[in-house]
């Protein structure tokens, strides 16, 4: 490099570093906002390490105050086209949320899907934590509750209803209204918290999510995980242990965290901007509140809100709901690719109603568009092809000087202008394409239990009823690994023998990856495979045609 050139280069690092230093301290919060962020993650991590521990004993029963009287705990049912509801009187707290729509396994008398589980329960789903002082009370536990209402029943056209529960908890008189819409998953809430007591507090309220873990533990595919989104962007931890032992905590700005898997949500959206959030795992259940601030004065009434999301990770639904909780489906580096690449996929099944057909068109049209990329790297191997016996006799001329061995090769091809590495474009060209429909097959909740092929073909063996598992007989990755073999018999390959023997034991690594892939995503695999091997005969043909049409 010029001395220009490096001159040139230092500048620029400099003159970058300059604007992103400088930025970053004109933007820089002043020393009362780094106070109260710092104030407000001590905070959050108090409260991470109180849903990684059992939340204290209760406290001893406070007397009702005027006209409340509490009840017994009930179980009170919400019923709707897609989910039922059971919340308990004791603190509105859930019993179950069961899904109608969606069953645990493909058996046909497996049970719908219960996002709570029996165990989180006494963890609290849907309950509130009031923090005052240095009390913080868990008010499903340490509280007395009334509910004078009845179970809800909901039609698809049924307007909006609501439950009421009213109950005290150490000083404060509270009151919870949660509205259900028959339409959706959505639930909101607004609770009103009176404060009883002559002096007043600074303190927060908390509204929790509890739930079984959506997955099992060791499914490394499709992990159960914390995620939330904040002013800075989205984040997660799946890592059970870390959220065992240490909890996870957001500072202020939360517009909404969740528990979910590739497949289900139980969320949180907090109304207020300055919200954080604290989360964990204890006794194999995952736990989260979501905290904002609260001046609580004597005898004055306090309303907060928020709102739930517990259903399907529906896209659709999903984006329907307030502060972007569309952004709860992830699907990392390849979010750009595996989107567009689902809504063809829809576009498909509204035709064939058959998702593993769908897969299968989508494989062609994908083909379709790296056709003349394709064309034209395999036009490049059939000249290489050719160009074989020549790299040969080089090889055994100059077989012991490797150096000179590499530039007569290169020589070689640059007189005949072919590109050695044009038959590795199209692989290169696919794996982000790959990448893109892995990370979408592994988390559309549409492919869940979707069926290909419901039977062994002549048997009643069940086969591919699920595109979101695996092949149960493993015929289908290695089918694919066949193919893939075959692919590398009718690619010429440069370098020494060992490269290329290097290169045929890799169908056989893919096709150990590929056991443990999804159904649907070895499917696409295994036809894009098949689409090559016709396009590179075709191409073979072609071309003997045209040699033999100019000798």
């Amino acid at each position: 490099m010029e001395k220009k050139e490096q001159l040139r280069l230092v500048l620029a690092l400099v003159l970058s570093f300059g604007v992103i230093f400088g930025w970053q301290y004109l933007t820089a919060p002043s020393a009362e906002e780094q106070a109260e962020m710092a104030r407000r993650a001590v905070e959050a991590e108090r409260m991470a390490a109180a849903l990684t521990s059992d939340g204290g004993a209760p406290i001893a029963q406070q007397t009702p105050v005027g006209d409340f009287a509490a009840t017994e705990g009930v179980s009170v049912r919400v019923d709707t086209p897609l989910y039922t509801a059971v919340f308990n009187s004791q603190g509105g707290i859930l019993e179950k949320f069961i899904l109608k729509n969606y069953r645990e396994t493909i058996k046909d008398n497996s049970p719908n899907v219960d996002l709570i589980g029996a165990n989180a329960f006494a963890k609290g789903p849907m309950g509130l934590i009031l923090t005052a002082g240095e009390s913080e009370i868990h008010t499903w536990r340490r509280g007395e509750w009334a509910f004078t209402g009845s179970n809800i029943t909901l039609g698809q056209n049924d307007e909006p209803k609501s439950l009421t529960f009213t109950g005290q908890a150490g000083d404060y008189r509270i009151e919870r209204t949660l509205t259900f819409d028959p339409k959706t998953y959505h639930i909101t809430e607004s609770s009103t918290i009176t404060t009883l007591a002559a002096i007043g507090a600074e303190g927060a309220v908390a509204f929790t999510a509890a739930a079984k873990s959506m997955s099992a533990e060791d499914d490394a595919y499709n992990p159960t995980k914390i995620a939330y989104l904040s002013v800075n962007g989205r984040d997660e931890m799946s890592d059970r242990d870390d959220l065992r032992d240490k909890g996870l905590f957001a500072p202020a700005g939360l517009k909404w965290g969740a528990i979910e898997s590739n497949y289900f949500i139980f969320a949180v959206i907090p109304a207020s901007e300055r919200s954080t959030l604290a989360a964990g795992v204890q006794d194999d259940i995952f736990r989260m509140a979501v905290s904002e601030d609260a001046t609580f004065l004597p005898n004055v009434a306090k309303t907060v809100r928020a709102s739930y999301f517990l259903g399907p990770m529906d896209r659709d639904l999903l984006a329907a709901m307030p502060n972007q909780l569309e952004k709860a489906v992830d699907f990392g580096w390849f979010d750009f690719l595996a989107k567009p690449l689902l809504i063809g996929l829809n576009f498909f099944y509204d035709y064939v109603h058959n998702y593993g057909v769908a897969i299968i068109l989508l494989t062609i049209v994908i083909k379709l568009i790296f056709w003349p990329l394709s064309q034209r790297s395999y036009a490049s191997m059939e000249k290489m092809k050719k160009l074989q016996p020549m790299v040969q006799k080089l090889r055994e001329k100059y077989g012991d000087d490797k150096q000179r061995l590499n530039q007569e090769t290169m020589a070689l091809y640059k007189t005949y202008k072919v590109n050695p590495m044009g038959g590795c474009l199209p692989m290169l060209v696919q794996i982000p394409v790959f990448f893109g429909l892995y990370k979408a097959l592994l988390g559309a909740v549409e492919l869940r239990h979707a069926p290909f092929i419901a039977k062994v073909p002549f048997t009643d063996l069940p086969w591919l009823v699920d595109l979101s598992a695996k092949d149960p007989y493993y015929v289908t990755p290695i089918i694919m690994g066949a193919t893939m073999f075959l692919q590398q018999k009718l690619t010429p390959m440069a370098g020494d023998p060992t490269q290329r023997k290097i290169m045929m034991f890799l169908p056989i690594v893919f096709t150990f990856m590929f056991l443990q892939f999804p159904s649907g995503l070895v499917i696409y695999w295994l036809f894009n495979n098949i689409l090559s091997i016709g396009q590179q005969v075709m191409t073979a043909r072609s071309t003997r045609k045209k040699a033999a049409t100019q000798a």
